[in-house]
């Protein structure tokens, strides 16, 4: 059996990894927020296409959130922004003690399709795997692309200065596991915290 490489650097997709993200109860944050009703407040944040390019970082924070107040019918501030995705967002407690057994090995990080304020809700979603994750909280948004990108991991790497030949990505979305492997990073799909110490014990880190 080939022995896996050493692995200097473990990054962490977040939802569907690190946490579960339940959409409708985003949804009921901000619709009760800006008093309208949960069809708008979907349509506001993803049917127009407002959340994919503010994940793309097509938007800045500011116009983004101007623009879902647009379409809600009412202002939208970061800390309700937060509100709600914290309200929609569910840490997998088996999943973080594995992140944190990890990061007091190696230095771990996240790397997510999501907008740049989504690295100020994490701290609240996934508390206990700060500090090992401050400053190492990569949202596509503010990397100006998306996963499978070879870009978006080339500018992650360059940013918390690690080479591809010792990193190991964990996604729950193949597509993304192939576009690490084609980048040169070793990567695995996981899709719950059974898989995910499957994938670490793999490579000597569980």
């Amino acid at each position: 059996m080939r022995t896996p490489p050493p692995v200097r650097l473990v990054l962490f997709d977040f939802d569907g990894v690190l946490a579960r993200f339940d959409r409708a109860a985003r949804i009921a944050v901000l619709a009760q927020h800006a008093g309208c009703t949960p069809a708008r407040a979907a349509s506001a944040l993803y049917d127009s296409g407002l959340e994919r390019a503010y994940d793309s970082g097509l938007l800045t924070t500011k116009a983004y959130l101007q623009q879902l107040g647009a379409g809600l019918g009412h202002a939208v501030d970061a800390g309700t922004w937060i509100d709600a995705r914290v309200a929609g967002s569910h840490a997998d407690p088996a999943a973080l003690a594995l992140a944190a057994a990890v990061a007091a090995r190696v230095p771990i990080g996240v790397l997510t399709n999501n907008g740049a304020l989504m690295a100020d809700a994490m701290p609240r979603i996934v508390a206990p795997l700060f500090p090992a994750l401050e400053g190492r909280v990569l949202c596509s948004g503010a990397l100006g692309v998306r996963k499978p990108d070879a870009a978006a991991f080339a500018r992650t790497l360059a940013r918390l200065d690690a080479r591809p030949a010792g990193t190991l990505l964990v996604d729950d979305v193949f597509a993304n596991v192939q576009g690490a492997r084609a980048a040169g990073l070793h990567a695995e799909t996981v899709i719950d915290a059974r898989s995910m110490r499957k994938v670490l014990r793999r490579y000597g880190l569980a």
